[in-house]
């Protein structure tokens, strides 16, 4: 099978998405000519005209409300938030109404919109520009949130986004985008809200989320050799979320790590960590449930720094290492 990009599998999604469903377009700040921030739509306005590829003013409130407004008559826009960081700027369209008109009219109308969006730390471009603000959406009934964190993942689940009926905040890791890895050329979805096993293993679980699922991957392979079996579970999508799968793996293990970039106080990993406490692993826990994540500081600019804020593969080692060790 060939081998692509991240970016490039989220651009083929959608340009196969356009070719197959005429109601499907593209609405952002420079995706035009510019191609996007990080080139996701480079070459689509010469493809599909600037009728489908939608240049808007740097209004990410106002792109947001259009995308709304247009799923509701029919159409399938794809609407691309420059860095997350700018979503809290889109979230009164986005949590106020994307999320609530369908329960508002008695599921009579429906909002297809898919809301992209880059985040995360590692590029150097500071507080700003590498917020991991994944937790605040996954707190909205009515929204979608979806992390991938392999090019493979990224083109299934981007085209079942696009075809689902509700408001999807998908979320790309930046330093993802250059990650290479084998994805068919035919279309083809990976459904929302299904977990999956990345690596099996007997010692330990670790789920992951977006980057830090390839990093713990990473660690899994270094703890291998000190005799460590780490399973690793990727979530996917984070709401709603199937939870079969890594209440199936604690329950085998005895242990679990649950590692993301956002920082820690109010993150994912404290709605894992209840997951598996209030399930039938809880009984089968042979030490405490443990969350590694991002200190409760915005990211700094210094190269130094923030490699520190937020988990590598040796602080995943190192906590897997002690959570292992535990006695009971």
């Amino acid at each position: 099978m060939r081998e692509i990009t991240y970016l490039e599998a989220v651009r083929e999604a959608m340009t196969q998405e356009m070719e197959r469903d005429e109601s499907v377009f593209m609405i952002g700040e420079d995706i035009g000519q510019y191609g996007g921030a990080f080139g996701a739509s480079f070459g689509m306005l010469e493809q599909f005209g600037p009728e489908r590829i939608l240049d808007t003013p740097i209004t990410e409130l106002g792109l947001t409300g259009a995308a709304t407004g247009a799923a509701l008559v029919g159409m399938r826009p794809i609407a691309e938030i420059m860095f997350m960081d700018f979503t809290t700027l889109a979230s009164e369209q986005l949590v106020n109404q994307a999320a609530k008109l369908r329960f508002m009219f008695g599921g009579k109308a429906t909002v297809p919109m898919v809301l992209r969006t880059p985040a995360g730390s590692g590029t150097g471009a500071a507080e700003h520009h590498s917020q991991s603000l994944e937790n605040w959406f996954v707190h909205i009934p009515g929204l979608k949130v979806v992390m991938p964190s392999s090019p493979y993942d990224a083109k299934g689940l981007l085209i079942a986004a696009i075809r689902d009926n509700n408001a999807v905040v998908f979320v790309e890791h930046k330093l993802l985008y250059k990650m290479k890895g084998p994805v068919p050329e035919e279309l083809y979805e990976i459904p929302l809200s299904t977990s999956e096993v990345k690596r099996e293993g007997n010692d330990l679980t670790i789920v992951a989320t977006s980057i830090m699922v390839q990093r713990s991957l990473a660690a899994a392979e270094q703890l291998a050799e000190e005799g460590i079996d780490v399973e690793v579970v990727d979530p996917r999508t984070l709401r709603p979320l199937d939870t079969g799968p890594i209440i199936e793996s604690v329950s085998k293990t005895g242990r679990v790590l649950i590692v993301h970039e956002a920082v820690k106080t109010g993150g994912f990993g404290g709605e894992l960590a209840a997951v598996i406490a209030e399930s039938k692993a809880f009984g089968y826990l042979d030490a405490p449930i443990v969350r590694l994540a991002g200190k409760d500081i915005p990211i700094p600019y210094n190269r130094n720094l923030e490699l520190h804020a937020v988990p590598q593969v040796e602080d995943i080692v190192a906590k897997a290492r002690d959570i292992v060790q535990v006695k009971v």
